[in-house]
């Protein structure tokens, strides 16, 4: 009888200890990692992020645990398990939770309580990742807006302005260190 859930418990990806992956990885089952990965970790199965290991990419499977540095966020349709020697600098949306004293988390932890409350939340983060994606191909250029002190030289600069004073100390002089 199935209820849904991915019961294969052998492990279907291994990255090493001393191996690096530089890109996305898709599995469908068991992946454990032991290395270093710069990409998104995509899987329809269990994921464990060793204690060495060092990620930063977002996370996506059923049950996550994590042990190593991850930077990115997680998202966990079943559990996440954040082990003691975890560090993790990002969002995390699971339905459980379990953090043992001592892990770091620093981020927004969303707890959803059946699935209307995932699917809203998932969808919500899937979004917002898309305007993120969309927003980091534009390009945004302010112009500088010069200030006084850029359009005259340094050594030029009339004794009032290296002084900090913006004028004369007669108040009635109409005398002024910059032309504004």
């Amino acid at each position: 009888m199935s209820n849904g859930r991915n019961n294969n418990f052998s492990i279907n990806t291994i990255l090493g200890p001393g191996a690096s992956i530089l890109g996305d990885i898709e599995t469908v089952g068991f992946t454990r990692i032991d290395g270093s990965i710069r990409g998104n970790l995509n899987t329809k199965g269990r994921v464990v992020v060793g204690e060495r290991a060092r990620m930063k990419g977002n996370i996506s499977g059923t049950t996550v645990t994590i042990g190593g540095v991850v930077y990115g966020n997680i998202l966990a349709s079943e559990r996440i398990i954040i082990l003691n020697t975890a560090l993790i600098l990002g969002d995390v949306i699971t339905r459980r939770i379990q953090a043992d004293d001592g892990c770091l988390i620093h981020g927004k932890i969303t707890v959803c309580q059946g699935d209307e409350a995932w699917d809203t939340a998932v969808a919500e983060y899937r979004d917002a990742q898309g305007v993120k994606s969309a927003l980091s191909g534009l390009s945004f250029h302010a112009k500088k807006k010069p200030r006084h002190d850029d359009a005259v030289p340094a050594g030029k600069q009339p004794e009032e302005a290296r002084n900090g004073r913006s004028g004369s100390d007669d108040p009635g002089s109409g005398e002024q260190a910059f032309d504004g």
